[in-house]
């Protein structure tokens, strides 16, 4: 399942990858905003995306925008088993989920037209994660101190 969620900056490029998405037969569900409000905040939206992602964080995906993609991508590293990536670049967003596997994709809204957006979602969607002792090991790590970082609170 793909969760797909945006604050007020993000609002209409959002509802494009929406229709991108619903073109492609893909599922999704849209976590808001459903409709403009220039006072919601990103971190509602972020958050709640990056629930639902984690629910099951190697079979679900996340798209997340704000106006700068960093307080989105900020809010949703906040949640256990989510690695959220700020894309700008194809080969960027194809190394975060080969080499990183990203999970959530954070996207500047302010930053980024529909077309290249569509075109980092798509890569996002496209690649899968690549196995390697090394990055297996890497991510273990992150996964180990989110483990210990909750264990001390």
């Amino acid at each position: 399942m793909i969760y797909i969620g945006s604050d007020h900056h993000g609002f209409e490029l959002k509802a494009k990858i929406n229709e991108w998405l619903t073109g492609r037969e893909l599922e999704f569900e849209d976590a808001g905003a459903f409709e403009y409000d220039s006072g919601d905040d990103y971190v509602d939206f972020a958050i709640d995306v990056a629930q639902k992602v984690a629910r099951a964080p190697e079979a679900n995906r996340g798209i997340v925008l704000c106006g700068s993609g960093v307080g989105v991508e900020i809010a949703a590293n906040k949640v256990q088993r989510i690695r959220c990536g700020l894309g700008f670049e194809e080969d960027q967003v194809f190394a975060s989920r080969k080499d990183d596997n990203i999970n959530v994709l954070a996207l500047a809204a302010d930053n980024t037209d529909e077309f290249k957006a569509i075109e980092l979602v798509e890569k996002f969607l496209e690649t899968e994660f690549v196995r390697s002792d090394r990055y297996l090991r890497r991510i273990e790590k992150i996964s180990r101190y989110e483990k210990a970082a909750a264990d001390h609170k």
